[in-house]
């Protein structure tokens, strides 16, 4: 068999080195490297041979093979060059004359065919994506994997199953688009934060949980330069045996350096959501005037990026988490204020206007 091989490699040199064009090329490949080959059906009986006469013949065969492959693909490239340089050759010095009366192609503004064109704009991911791509990587980098969920929501996931019931008032902070369905149905709604993705998680998973959830959320309220009906959220949850607040302190803190700069300084308040306790605002130091006060903070000279906080209890017992045994962290930022603040982008609505003046400069 090898000695096969040997002669199938002698009798393919001889015949690539009197290759002319590039479709003799084609028909030389198909030859040795096409379906019906020898080479081929060398390597498809490979099974039936012994052992040792297996190793030996399969390494020369793939060998031979990609011999094949590196000299059909040199050889293209030379031809083609070849060609190019034919087609070249035959044309300079080359005039046309025209009949009498038929003006020439400069009398109506016509270019040089033979110029370069114009070249063809690039595309680019739209500057949202290009900030999620960026905050997932900074997070899969701490340990946390990158999952999406449904943008149509049960009612149960949304809002009760984050300590949030029918009669709860802060279900007002959130403009809900409710979906008709069938009497007797579950409500549906398209979801108003990328949080019920923490219940969906943990239903289905066994702690440790470390997750990232980007996606588009919907609420139903008045457009202008700070608020959109559809704009994508990042939601974050840590569940294990002995997380803390400091653990939650400690993984934002990297965030925002590893996003805006190691010298940022990062401050925690108080703050409210029904499915942490405690829960927080994360704010840095405003990077427009360092934090002594300007416009872009309101005199404060912090911006707020963030909410978070320690998962509720009563979430951990839902999902049949021993809140005795497992804590956990959260936290969510709306994405679209990220490149706002970096980039000093003040009015939300350029982000989908769909203007290529905007989106060229990202």
């Amino acid at each position: 068999m090898l000695e096969k091989l040997a002669e199938i490699k002698s009798k393919a040199i001889d015949e690539l080195s009197s290759l002319s064009d590039l479709r003799e090329l084609e028909a030389w490949r198909v030859r040795y490297l096409g379906k019906k080959s020898e080479l081929t059906q060398i390597l498809r009986g490979l099974a039936s041979l012994p052992l040792e006469e297996r190793k030996a013949v399969s390494a020369s065969a793939n060998e031979l093979k990609a011999f094949f492959e590196t000299s059909h693909r040199e050889n293209k490239e030379s031809l083609k060059e070849r060609a190019y340089q034919e087609m070249e050759a035959a044309t300079v010095g080359r005039q046309i004359t025209l009949p009498t009366g038929i003006p020439s192609a400069e009398t109506f503004g016509i270019p040089d065919v033979t110029l370069p064109g114009r070249p063809i704009p690039l595309g680019r991911l739209h500057p949202t994506t290009q900030m999620l791509c960026r905050i997932c990587d900074i997070f899969v980098a701490l340990g946390f994997q990158v999952v999406e969920g449904p943008e149509v929501e049960w009612d149960y996931y949304n809002f009760e199953a984050l300590n949030i019931p029918p009669d709860h008032p802060a279900r007002d902070m959130f403009a809900t688009f409710w979906i008709e369905t069938e009497s007797g149905q579950r409500p549906m709604l398209l979801r108003t934060h990328t949080s019920p993705m923490q219940i969906r998680v943990m239903e289905r998973t066994q702690p440790p949980v470390r997750v990232v959830v980007p996606g588009k959320v919907y609420r139903y309220e008045a457009t202008d330069a700070t608020h959109e009906s559809m704009f994508y959220q990042i939601e974050g949850l840590a569940v294990d045996e002995h997380t803390t607040f400091s653990d939650l302190k400690g993984t934002l803190y990297e965030f925002a350096k590893r996003l805006f700069g190691e010298e940022r300084r990062v401050r925690f308040r108080c703050d409210y959501f029904p499915f942490v306790e405690p829960g927080v605002e994360m704010a840095i130091d405003c990077m427009a005037c360092g934090g002594s006060g300007c416009r872009l903070c309101s005199g404060t000279g912090w911006i707020e990026i963030l909410g978070a906080g320690m998962v509720h209890p009563d979430v951990l017992r839902r999902v049949n988490y021993d809140p005795e045994v497992y804590t956990g962290f959260a936290f969510g930022l709306g994405l679209e204020r990220i490149p706002m603040l970096l980039y000093g982008i003040d009015d939300i609505r350029l982000f989908y206007s769909n203007d290529l003046r905007f989106l060229r400069q990202f």
